[in-house]
């Protein structure tokens, strides 16, 4: 698969597990860091990990990939899932807005 395909794959089980206002933002040509990153708010807490969660299992379940890491598990106000070429960050609304990270990567696939 490629990196656009993985990352409209996980905007689909996002947007299928009611994820609020998913982007995915073309970052390629500014960083080494990935290709894409897909971001995407959870409407509390619970539902930011639950978002998370489902990414990976279906990820698994469908393709075999898991992610190379994961951070903010213990917070559930922003939970980082690395697949390498494209990064997904799960935000609370407090937390996207503060972050601002579509702003600062804004241009939008």
């Amino acid at each position: 698969m490629t990196s656009i395909e993985i990352a409209d794959k996980i905007k689909e089980i996002l947007d299928n597990k009611k994820a609020v206002d998913i982007n995915i933002l073309k970052v390629k040509e500014k960083t080494v860091l990935a290709d894409y990153f897909v971001v995407a708010t959870g409407t509390s807490s619970v539902h930011v990990k639950s978002l998370a969660e489902e990414v990976e299992v279906k990820m698994e379940e469908l393709f075999g990939i898991s992610p190379k890491g994961c951070e903010g598990r213990i917070s559930n106000s922003w939970v980082l899932l690395d697949y390498d070429d494209v990064i997904v960050h799960v935000f609370s609304a407090e937390s996207r807005d503060f972050y601002k990270l579509d702003n600062l990567w804004s241009e939008k696939k």
